[in-house]
């Protein structure tokens, strides 16, 4: 029988699609500049260990960027409407903080360089705020599996550049050309948010900073089931997250494999995996629907765990290692896709800013509650059986999935 695969590929050629991509790119690449990269430019300069540890608390402004959400929900910049104008506010302070790092110097002036980096993470995580909104309100119901699929490979392809090319770029360039080139990187961003569509559907923005700021409680808990669905958040993704906290060391240390090998698989065929993972996921959603592809790569995302459980029994094996990592990125890729479709589909347009930072912060406080208890797990029970408690610790977000899904049937078309 012939599949008539059109309809499922028909919806890469939008601009809001490429766009959104691009917009990807932009958001991913000042992570690492502002945390791994980071941290390597200072360990290479010889920067004390304890300096470098005080640096992670750069990283805030990814965790409490819901503080701000409000305001870039209320105040709407001159030029470019609500979003796009302030993404590109946010892409020329990267730009502009990015090559301010690069004059700075880890020795001489690590107060500096630490105060530019907070900038710059600050300005990042404001681009992640209006992104994620923009996104939210740009997609139509149909585009948002792949619209987060191609997001999340931006993202990770940015990651890749800011990350691990630009470690190689410093050793052939030093790291005043490479924050420099990083920073003209950033220019990506800025011709796409230049290019991009506006959303289709002229949505007001909230009257005053009060509504703003109570607005998106107020219209998110008026919702039936809404305590369910933050605890649905909050579990979802939960026993992908607490695999994820100990794959590194389990390779490792449990296994014995090198950090190359670890390097090359786990890291490079893992990304690969996973973005073709979000791809695939993303084009499926396009027939299965929200709450379908949410059950079917839920259930999955779980089972795709307990292959580190066999890798755990068989040993050093790496044939059994490539399939293990290349099957769970493959189905936490598909995973991830439907799970930010959730996100983009229970937000209101009106306040899409404010609601998607506080659900992208509520999804995360499953994980940092979990993930300390990973160690003792893994002492306590040994590998094999941490992996079966991962994937069991993804069952109470199907249970939940399941019972909220009249709910999430009835997302369709309930906020746009």
């Amino acid at each position: 029988m012939r599949v008539d695969i059109a309809p499922y590929i028909q919806v890469f050629r939008s601009r809001r699609i490429s766009a959104i991509m691009l917009l990807g790119f932009a958001s991913g690449l000042p992570l690492a500049l502002t945390s791994g990269t980071l941290q390597a430019w200072m360990a290479v300069a010889g920067v004390d260990l304890r300096t470098i540890g005080v640096f992670a608390l750069v990283g805030l402004p990814y965790t409490l960027k819901f503080l701000w959400s409000p305001l870039m929900d209320r105040f709407v910049p001159p030029w470019l409407g609500r979003r796009r104008g302030w993404i590109v506010l946010t892409q020329f302070g990267l730009m502009a903080g990015i090559a301010a790092m690069a004059f700075s110097s880890p020795n001489s002036a690590p107060l500096l360089l630490g105060t530019l980096a907070l900038i710059v993470a600050f300005a990042s995580a404001s681009q992640d705020i209006v992104v994620d909104a923009y996104r939210t309100d740009v997609l139509h119901e149909k585009e948002r599996g792949v619209g987060s699929a191609v997001f999340v490979m931006g993202y990770r392809i940015a990651m890749l550049v800011s990350g691990a090319v630009a470690m190689i770029l410093s050793d052939r360039i030093g790291w005043h050309n490479t924050y420099l080139f990083m920073a003209a990187l950033m220019a990506v961003g800025v011709i796409t948010t230049l290019w991009g569509p506006e959303p289709e559907d002229d949505i007001a923005h909230p009257g005053s900073l009060q509504e703003a700021v109570w607005g998106p409680l107020r219209d998110f808990f008026s919702r039936r089931g809404a305590v369910a669905i933050m605890l649905l958040i909050m579990l979802y993704k939960l026993g992908d997250a607490y695999a994820g906290t100990m794959t590194t060391a389990f390779l490792i240390r449990g296994l014995g494999f090198t950090p190359t090998d670890v390097g090359a698989i786990n890291k490079g065929l893992g990304l690969i995996s996973l973005i073709v993972g979000a791809l695939f996921g993303g084009t499926l959603m396009v027939r299965f629907g929200l709450f379908k592809s949410l059950l079917l790569f839920g259930i999955l995302q779980a089972g795709s765990i307990l292959s580190f459980m066999v890798l755990a029994w068989a040993g050093k094996s790496y044939p059994m290692m490539i399939f293990a990592v290349a099957f769970e990125n493959l189905c936490g890729g598909m995973g991830t896709a439907a799970f930010v479709s959730l996100l983009m589909a229970l937000c209101n347009h009106r306040y899409s800013a404010t609601q998607y930072a506080l659900l992208s912060s509520i999804a995360a406080l499953g994980r940092i509650f979990i993930a300390p208890t990973s160690g003792y797990i893994v002492n306590y029970l040994g590998w094999a059986d941490f992996f079966i408690v991962a994937a069991l610790s993804a069952l109470p977000g199907l249970w939940m999935l399941w019972r909220l899904r009249s709910e999430i049937t009835a997302l369709k078309n309930s906020t746009g």
